[in-house]
């Protein structure tokens, strides 16, 4: 079953919390971001433990292995995305599709036990990525494609908030 691209910009939830997941990244500050991306990797591995992980709920919508594997590799191309921050203040990032990644690494075929390890991994590579950010880089620049403009500082909240919302999707399954 194909999944609908979800093509909103979500940018606006950095200026208030997200009605569905609860998630405030306005009242999150930086220095939190590190240890709320542990514990959400944390929670991932319990998902990842039950018997239906690899099942859809309904034709159009991911497993949580499929989401799993999503925010594993979030955590993979935010770090890139700060790194290239650190790097070039105003730097530009390379797009990503996410659902197109989806499909040609065939999320939904993949081992959650294998997933489990490496969001663990992944996650805590990215912990550590921003708690490394010095408090004089968090406002080094970055763009997305679509020009939408984030700091270091806006960018962690961004991130943090997708891999919150997406554990959020599988919490009744």
């Amino acid at each position: 079953m194909v999944i609908t691209p979800d093509t909103k910009n979500w940018t606006w939830v950095l200026e208030r919390p997200c009605p569905e997941c609860g998630f405030d990244a306005a009242a999150t500050s930086f220095d939190e971001v590190p240890g709320m991306l542990r514990a959400n990797a944390d929670a991932w591995q319990q998902v990842l433990a039950r018997p239906d992980a690899t099942q859809r709920p309904d034709g159009s919508t991911w497993s949580a292995l499929e989401y799993a594997a999503h925010v594993r590799d979030l955590c993979r191309v935010y770090r890139r995305r700060l790194e290239l921050m650190l790097e070039t203040d105003g730097a530009e990032f390379a797009d990503w599709d996410q659902d197109a990644t989806a499909v040609s690494e065939g999320y939904g075929k993949q081992d959650p036990a294998r997933v489990a390890v490496e969001l663990a991994a992944e996650a805590e590579a990215t912990a550590l990525a921003f708690a490394g950010v010095e408090p004089r880089q968090l406002a080094h620049r970055g763009l997305r494609s679509d020009g939408t403009g984030f700091t270091v500082d806006s960018l962690a909240r961004y991130f943090l908030h997708d891999a919150v919302h997406h554990l959020w999707d599988v919490r009744l399954r």
